[in-house]
């Protein structure tokens, strides 16, 4: 799928390095069903989304999974972290987009994820600044797609956001430019410093 450069560079927030404790819990999230894990997970994604100042949010969205993954698991692992997100921060959470292509970006090739999946968005006649979160990002080709998807449809500002991510994401491209930035937690609980905070995007601006 052809992107736009200002889609393929939008930078992700994401809370977390996808490793271990946190590996661990996304993944009994995610495949051993123990949904209770997305309220802790979802704490500490807020949290790094509330200590931007300079980002403002009116709703939370998710980036869909694909519908078989849906079904084998018996929920959308996105959505459940959206919904503790957004009572977190004290906005509605919205189902805003539709995912058209049924293939999983999990056990992909690195190439074929970063063709990333297609979304459609609802249409909004008034645009509302959005918070697009999913579990954990490796190429960001997922919620780039997401955020393209809800520009075209005539919303405001797109803010991008995932629990954790993994280290290939965090190399920047070849354009020196980040692509994912890691907010730090509470300093006792041995996390690390970014080197850039602002994340808010500048779609619709």
């Amino acid at each position: 799928m052809e992107r736009e450069p200002h889609e393929t560079f939008r930078p992700i927030l994401s809370a977390l390095a996808y490793d271990g404790d946190v590996r661990r819990r996304v993944v009994d999230m995610k495949y051993g069903g123990r949904r209770s894990f997305a309220r802790e997970l979802a704490r500490q994604l807020a949290d790094a989304v509330r200590s931007d100042t300079d980002m403002r949010i009116d709703v939370v969205t998710w980036a869909p999974t694909s519908s078989s993954r849906r079904r084998h698991r018996g929920f959308d692992q996105a959505a459940v972290i959206a919904r503790h997100v957004a009572r977190e921060l004290g906005v509605p959470c919205r189902r805003l987009l539709v995912r058209e292509t049924r293939v999983a970006q999990t056990g992909r090739s690195r190439v074929a994820r970063l063709a990333g999946p297609r979304f459609r968005a609802l249409d909004t006649r008034r645009p509302r600044r959005v918070l697009v979160v999913d579990d954990v990002v490796t190429t960001g080709a997922t919620l780039r797609a997401a955020a393209h998807a809800l520009t075209a449809s005539g919303w405001g500002d797109v803010t991008l956001a995932a629990v954790a991510s993994t280290p290939t994401s965090r190399v920047g491209s070849s354009h020196r430019r980040p692509n994912v930035v890691i907010r730090p937690r509470d300093a006792d609980r041995g996390t690390q410093r970014p080197t850039r905070d602002r994340t808010r995007s500048m779609a619709g601006l």
